[in-house]
């Protein structure tokens, strides 16, 4: 073995062989956003399905969120794993042989762009539970019960499709950045504008072995424990955070444990492809990644008996401001070791500050509340709201109240994880809709 290869064997890591289209198809149609976006939106799914006009791509080998309710379930998981085969045996997918993916994108919003590294990650090294203290660990709860109609689509099917993204925490961008430094000198994959006006992906390969013999040097540095208990006073490595498609890798891992049980004392485990899940790796530190709180609206609540069992909650001191974008604005600074959360209604808008919060994030101290006052006042509705604007639409409405989180601390953020293990549902969202990751690349799970 490699001394890379013992060093991404250690560390949960392998370099994957990857599927991608053959040059005769058209990737603008090819690739389609991540299947959990859009959720609400079957609109936009349907412009998806006319943009590709019967084209090969990936819309045949996904089950966009949107259409998870509809009767035809059945049938339309079994023609995604009939495609999958079609595709592999007609050539619309191609081996490129083993190599890590440099990626980098251009999305609507941000001025640089977000680059990230294809690479597959060993998923006896990843847990899902609350208490994980595992090498790959989720950042957010996992609800298993969102689980079940995910594993009927990868139970059986001989491909996958990669929309999740790990972070790693690196300050000092040694791992990838190094990588996208010299894409000049890499052969490049892809290059193509994606549909819908969501930006521009280039795709190189990385495969040759004193890249990643650097790559693995980098690695090890960032995953020593004696570096962790200098930082964050643990010896329990937290080397990747589940940013997006926290479900999707729960569900590989799900499928993998099943595999394990159906083959007890098979030693071929030890190499099955299942063993791995496809993921794209990003610096938490990168330019291009945004991170944007998720705020609340309620819907349907009596407002005096909203603030008046907050009171009774937890201690916390409230402050009127003129309007909207000055609350606004009050929460996003410093506050010290108290929390500030900033609120909007048809009444008016203010600042919610917790002197001796409970949570380690504003997020949490809020959402505590929240879910024991949506028990007590089962009338009440709530939903998750990216960006002021649509908050503030909301929230003026009569009967509505909206909470504005403040925006999470990148350099803060796996400390968190470490310390309070993951962190409430729906506490941040690394981009828009269309920022989300395009499928792309494809690896085979079965032999």
């Amino acid at each position: 073995m490699s001394s890379f290869a013992a060093v991404f064997d250690q560390l949960g890591l392998r370099v994957p062989e990857v599927y991608l289209p053959s040059a005769a198809t058209d990737l603008s149609t090819w690739a389609v956003v991540a299947c959990d976006q859009y959720s609400s939106e079957r609109d936009y799914w349907n412009r998806v399905e006319t943009t590709v006009s019967g084209a090969s791509s990936t819309l045949n080998l996904v089950f966009p969120e949107a259409f998870l309710e509809d009767a035809d379930k059945a049938d339309r998981i079994s023609r995604i794993q009939s495609t999958m085969h079609d595709y592999l045996a007609r050539g619309v997918l191609e081996s490129r042989g083993e190599g890590f993916i440099l990626v980098e994108r251009y999305t609507p919003y941000e001025r640089k762009p977000r680059v990230g590294l294809v690479v597959a990650v060993d998923l006896e090294k990843y847990e899902y539970g609350r208490a994980s203290r595992s090498l790959i660990r989720p950042t957010e709860g996992t609800i298993v019960e969102r689980l079940p109609p995910r594993m009927q689509i990868r139970r059986g099917a001989p491909l996958e499709l990669p929309h999740i993204m790990l972070l790693v925490d690196d300050p000092k961008r040694s791992l990838i950045e190094p990588l996208y430094d010299h894409r000049s000198t890499l052969p490049k994959l892809y290059d193509f504008e994606l549909m819908l006006g969501s930006g521009r992906v280039r795709g190189w390969q990385v495969k040759e072995p004193a890249r990643l013999e650097r790559f693995a040097a980098a690695l090890e540095a960032l995953a020593d424990p004696a570096a962790y208990r200098t930082k964050y006073g643990r010896d329990d490595v937290l080397l990747f955070a589940v940013g997006d498609g926290n479900h999707s890798l729960a569900t590989a891992k799900a499928i993998w444990e099943e595999t394990k049980k159906e083959r007890p004392g098979d030693p071929d485990l030890a190499t099955h492809p299942a063993r791995w899940a496809l993921v794209e790796l990003v610096n938490i530190y990168d330019e291009g990644l945004p991170f944007h709180p998720i705020h609340r609206v309620l819907f349907g609540v009596d407002e005096s008996r909203f603030f008046a069992d907050l009171a009774v909650y937890q201690e916390h001191k409230v402050e009127k401001s003129r309007d909207a974008a000055s609350a606004f604005a009050a929460a996003e600074g410093n506050s010290g070791a108290s929390h500030r959360v900033a609120f909007v209604s048809s009444k008016g808008s203010g600042l919610l500050t917790f002197p001796r919060p409970r949570a380690n994030l504003a997020v949490g101290t809020i959402q505590e509340f929240l879910d024991a006052f949506l028990k007590a006042n089962p009338g009440v509705g709530i939903d998750y709201i990216h960006g002021r604007e649509s908050l503030e639409a909301l929230a003026v409405k009569p009967g509505n109240l909206g909470l504005y989180l403040p925006p999470l601390d990148k350099a803060g953020f796996f400390g968190t994880v470490i310390r309070d293990g993951v962190m409430p549902r729906k506490t941040f969202s690394m981009g828009e809709a269309p920022e989300k990751r395009f499928y792309v690349e494809a690896r085979k799970i079965v032999r």
